[in-house]
């Protein structure tokens, strides 16, 4: 499969670029420690900006991997850093995950994940950084779809992924990194259908 690695990425509101250790200070205020930010994602809230720091820091020595993918969401009006989105291989993380019949394989199964701060909820970031994403997979890889799932529990996150044009496939269950399980929506696009809609993005 063909990688891009994390390239800077720029939208009309938005700065999506690399993470480093210096924005820990930022990270940790802005989301990673709030426990309604982290409600339906693997990690439980930061105790402290060093936990940010070290995470950045472990962060920044995978940024060199070509198959790396984790942005950092910048708001260009105020210079704020309010969330992450990358893609991962979940079929790596949780092979015990639903194996998506139906889907290609070959290159494994690349997902969507994103969380931003409280502070910039319902204002159209989300939606914006994942289509920017969406736009720089499939112009940039030569994958032939992409994942994206939500807790049952998170409605708007599926909104989100539906305005992008994610299709529903199934249901599923997913794990927090205690254990925990989290029933959930998993929705695809595929490089056909992502094709299709380019003229509305």
């Amino acid at each position: 499969m063909r990688h891009a690695g994390t390239q800077t990425i720029e939208t009309e509101r938005l700065l999506l670029r690399p993470l480093t250790p210096e924005d820990a200070p930022m990270m940790y205020a802005n989301w990673a420690n709030d426990p309604d930010v982290t409600r339906w994602l693997r990690w439980e809230p930061h105790k402290n900006v060093d936990e940010t720091r070290e995470l950045l820091t472990a962060w920044a020595l995978l940024y060199p991997n070509g198959d790396y993918y984790e942005w950092g969401i910048v708001e260009k009006a105020t210079g704020q850093l309010f969330g992450t989105i990358g893609v991962f291989t979940s079929s790596s993380a949780e092979p015990e995950r639903d194996p998506w019949p139906g889907f290609d394989h070959t290159n494994g199964v690349w997902e969507v994940g994103y969380c931003i701060g409280k502070a910039w909820w319902n204002k159209g970031f989300t939606t914006e950084a994942l289509k920017a994403v969406v736009e720089y997979w499939f112009k940039n890889t030569d994958s032939s779809w992409l994942a994206c799932c939500h807790a049952f529990e998170n409605p708007a996150s599926g909104r989100v992924q539906q305005k992008v044009g994610f299709v529903y496939d199934h249901d599923s269950v997913y794990h927090k990194f205690d254990g925990t399980p989290v029933a959930c929506r998993c929705y695809a696009l595929t490089r056909e259908h992502y094709e299709e809609l380019r003229g509305l993005f």
